[in-house]
């Protein structure tokens, strides 16, 4: 089977690779197997003299135990020899199956003759159509590494892994040969959890610098958790490649999960381990009952399960169903264990199955979910003597109560822009001297991401009367300027965006990270020096705006490639340039490639790299000269005189194409040369920030593993309320750098540095800083 796009393969291959853009396409595949001929194998992982001796044991132990001979399926077989090996070596009950028509139909003309009895079938491996039980082994030869494709997800690998478990045998193996990425050991690991023994051996290869891994799992017929062995010395297989250092981080975690769980602690079941029994007969009620746990269909999905603690209690139905939307995944109500407690108990069931939507849900039906779920609800649904009782459906509404469309623009690089102001049925109670019913935002979301909140902001009254009519279509640009918030009913006090409270969590994140150089903060600040920060993505203008008013010695530039969010921010935001704040229309990569050159850059903007952090910057060296304005005063293009480099450095650019797993930002600012160019452009002290989303762990694994390559120190932080799907990301230039244990102290500087209006701001931003962990 195919080895997906982030490794190596032997050299023959290269040019038959680059047919293979999708490597769970059956098309890719009928045409790569047509190019390489009938007779022109290729083994994507290691060859057979490599396999021999650690897969024939293993087979031979298996065929020994069995009352007949042994049925070995080979998944997803491809032109592999292993099967033709195995039939030489004795092994004759094999079936193979893959989904591309051409390899089979070529593998059967090579094969019927010479080895008769191997059988050959086109099927998809995630839908197979073969009796439960039935096999002894199964042989996998990179179908699952084939299958993890980071923009899929672990959607075909947990369907693929479903199938093998079923058709295989009790004391039956499955064995896995893979290149042992992340995200593939990740699924690998927690489907074989329970009722699994597992061990790890390490194969060698001669010509690939790749080194395969033979993970073998036997089914048992008890539910035991057992830790997972190897075969080899973990600690010296790690010291030298990244391969087998991330085989030894995985192994390592997992054991402790199941340690950990054998210790009476709780983790995240899957569905499946549930139907094993794991947690008890959920067939009967157990009052107090509650299990956190994932289900996978057609797609995937975080639920808990509670039984109703007073099971005396009359109950309209005796299972139930509570979809939480994404925008309300993070409440306290639907969060919290003691707010889950209320819900069931509102809900009159005797056992409700809370089930919390995500991005991935964004623009489904709520028919086509409530389809996928039907039938795995059923099978979690206690024991009922009337059986035509229905399972409702409940669910909380998207947590807003009202909702007005402020503007709307199509860009010719973003797309549909929205401007919309929304009132919540719950909102922040963190907010003093504000009502909650008095809250309202304002949001800014691209249609093209629409399940993202692009920006945020709290809206406050302004003291003055609202004079422009929202029906008004007419009115000059001046007077619908700043932040306003249009009663649609009648006038009413005018709105303003409050830009010293930050509404988004990550901007909260981004800020708490300052706590890594708030040391070289304060000494900027003491001695006068302005601390240059640069901004890559404008937004709604939020964060710039922010750090302008309440780090007072900051001197902050945006870099922003359409000149559409600029508009919307001035005129919708409140977004205002300065002499401490300006905005380029520009290209954020040009624009720091720029930076590390001598050559003023075609957009008149010089800096000259300077860590002589002691000294204290001039009047002539500290402030920007600005050297044109447009006629009608947005833009201004300034040059920096002996300006010193950029001390912090901003990325929060969104991906114009997430296809590829990667929302945040676009893939051009995380590839090496980039980060190389961005360590070149910070000072010693530099902080570089990368606001990362992705639901793939694989895409964000690569980030993070290129961020530690480049920088001396990263650490980061992860905001729990959005489902591990967003991390703040901090690269810090300099060999010596805090520790943890120094954090709470740097938070403290900090907060001495923060002159923030509200204290609930500064609040937030110190508790963020607890979340902060170094990751290198």
């Amino acid at each position: 089977m195919g080895k997906k796009k982030g490794g190596k393969a032997a050299a023959p291959a290269d040019d038959f690779l680059q047919t293979l853009e999708d490597f769970t396409s059956k098309e890719n595949w009928d045409k790569f197997f047509t190019l390489r001929g009938n007779d022109d194998s290729f083994e994507w992982y290691a060859e057979w003299p490599q396999l021999r001796d650690t897969l024939l044991p293993l087979l031979q132990e298996s065929s020994s135990s069995s009352s007949g001979s042994l049925q070995i399926l080979v998944p997803g077989c491809g032109n592999s020899r292993l099967s033709e090996h195995l039939y030489d070596a004795g092994f004759r009950d094999i079936t193979n199956v893959d989904f591309s028509k051409v390899v089979i139909s070529d593998m059967l003309r090579r094969n019927i003759r010479t080895r008769p009895q191997l059988r050959w079938r086109v099927m998809d491996i995630t839908k197979m159509q073969l009796a439960d039980e039935s096999f002894d082994t199964v042989l996998d030869k990179g179908a699952l590494d084939a299958l993890m494709e980071p923009e899929v997800g672990t959607k075909l690998g947990n369907q693929y892994l479903t199938e093998a478990k079923r058709v295989l045998k009790p004391g039956g193996k499955f064995i896995c040969l893979t290149l042992a990425e992340s995200h593939v050991l990740a699924l690998l690991f927690s489907k074989l959890r329970f009722g699994w023994k597992m061990t790890v051996h390490s194969i060698s290869q001669k010509r690939s610098n790749l080194k395969t891994f033979m993970v073998v799992a036997e089914k048992e017929k008890s539910i035991l958790l057992h830790d997972i062995t190897s075969s080899f010395d973990l600690l010296s297989i790690g010291r030298n490649d990244n391969q087998g250092s991330g085989m030894r981080e995985a192994l390592e975690s997992e054991n402790q999960i199941r340690r950990d769980c054998n210790n009476g602690s709780d983790l995240l079941y899957s569905h499946e381990d549930l139907k094993l029994g794991i947690k008890g007969d959920l067939a009967e009620l157990t009052g107090g009952r509650r299990i956190k746990f994932t289900l996978a269909s057609n797609f995937s999905y975080r639920a808990v399960l509670l039984d109703a603690q007073k099971q005396t209690e009359p109950f309209v139905y005796h299972c139930g169903v509570f979809l939480v939307p994404k925008t309300r995944a993070h409440e306290w109500l639907f969060c919290s264990e003691e707010g889950q407690w209320q819900v069931i108990e509102s809900s009159q069931a005797a056992r409700l199955i809370m089930v919390f939507l995500d991005s991935s849900h964004s623009g489904v039906a709520m028919e086509d979910i409530q389809n996928d779920l039907s039938p795995m609800v059923t099978q979690l649904a206690p024991r009922n003597d009337d059986e035509a009782a229905r399972i409702p459906y409940m669910m909380a509404s998207d947590g807003i109560k009202k909702r007005d469309t402020v503007h709307e623009v199509t860009s010719s690089l973003t797309g549909k822009v929205v401007v919309e102001d929304v009132v919540y049925e719950s909102t922040p109670s963190n907010l003093e001297g504000l009502s909650p019913s008095d809250l309202a935002f304002r949001r800014l979301v691209f249609k093209r991401t629409e399940g993202l909140i692009q920006s945020e902001a709290l809206l406050v009254e302004d003291g003055e009367i609202l004079e422009l009519s929202q029906k008004d279509k007419t009115v000059s640009q001046s007077k619908r300027k700043g932040n306003k918030k249009q009663n649609q009913e009648s006038s009413g006090p005018l709105m303003k965006v409050s830009h010293d409270y930050l509404a988004s969590s990550y901007h909260t994140g981004i800020i708490s990270g300052f706590t890594l150089v708030s040391s070289y903060l304060k000494k900027a600040e003491s001695c006068g020096k302005m601390v240059k920060t640069v901004i890559i993505g404008l937004g709604a203008g939020l964060l710039p705006m922010f750090l302008h008013g309440c780090l007072p010695f900051s001197d902050v530039e945006a870099v922003e490639l359409d000149p559409v969010m600029l508009s919307v921010g001035k005129d919708y935001f409140g977004f205002t340039q300065t002499d401490r704040l300006k905005v380029h229309i520009a290209d954020g990569i040009k624009f720091i490639r720029d930076i590390t050159n001598s050559e003023t850059p075609a957009d008149g903007i010089k800096f000259i790299r300077d860590i002589t952090n002691s000294e204290t910057p001039s009047e002539e060296t500290s402030n920007a000269v600005p050297q044109s304005t447009s006629s009608n005063g947005d833009s201004t293009t300034y040059t920096v005189k002996g300006g010193t480099c950029p001390d912090i450095l901003i990325v929060d650019v969104d991906s114009a194409d997430s296809s590829g797993g990667l929302t945040c930002p676009a893939s051009e600012f995380i590839e090496e040369t980039f980060l190389l160019s961005v360590k070149r452009a910070l000072p010693e002290h530099g902080l570089f920030v990368v606001n990362l989303v992705s639901r793939s762990q694989s895409v964000k694994d690569m980030v993070v593993s290129r961020m530690k390559k480049v920088f001396d120190h990263l650490f980061g932080l992860q905001l729990e309320e959005e489902d591990d799907v967003n991390v703040v990301l901090f690269g810090l230039c300099s060999e010596s750098v805090i520790s943890e244990s120094d954090i709470p102290e740097s938070a403290l500087i900090l907060e001495g540095l923060l002159k923030c209006q509200r204290p609930e701001t500064k609040q937030s931003i110190l508790e963020a800083t607890k979340k902060l962990k170094c990751w290198k």
